[in-house]
């Protein structure tokens, strides 16, 4: 991994930037290798907890994609459509 995930660690706590990595990388694991369903859809509910504007989730995750070239959002479009159990498997 040769980027850096955006964060705002100037008004997160510890451990909101731990749960927003958290996401960031059930995201990366279901390009990578397929995740938990399950698991990324608690990460993304926690991640709006901590971001709950719909502008600043689209500034971050659109920084996110262009850094790793992984879509949030097509992502979590994914998993939204598949059923509880399944693995999410971006291609």
């Amino acid at each position: 991994m040769s980027y850096s995930y955006p964060i705002d660690e100037q008004y997160w706590s510890k451990e909101e930037i731990i749960d927003v990595v958290n996401f960031y990388n059930l995201v990366e694991q279901a390009y990578e290798k397929g995740v938990n369903r399950d698991d990324l859809m608690i990460a993304y509910t926690r991640f709006k907890q901590i971001v709950p504007s719909k502008s600043e989730e689209k500034k971050l995750t659109s920084q996110f994609e262009k850094e790793s070239g992984y879509s949030s959002y097509r992502t979590i479009k994914k998993a939204k459509e598949s059923s509880p159990g399944d693995k999410v498997k971006m291609s």
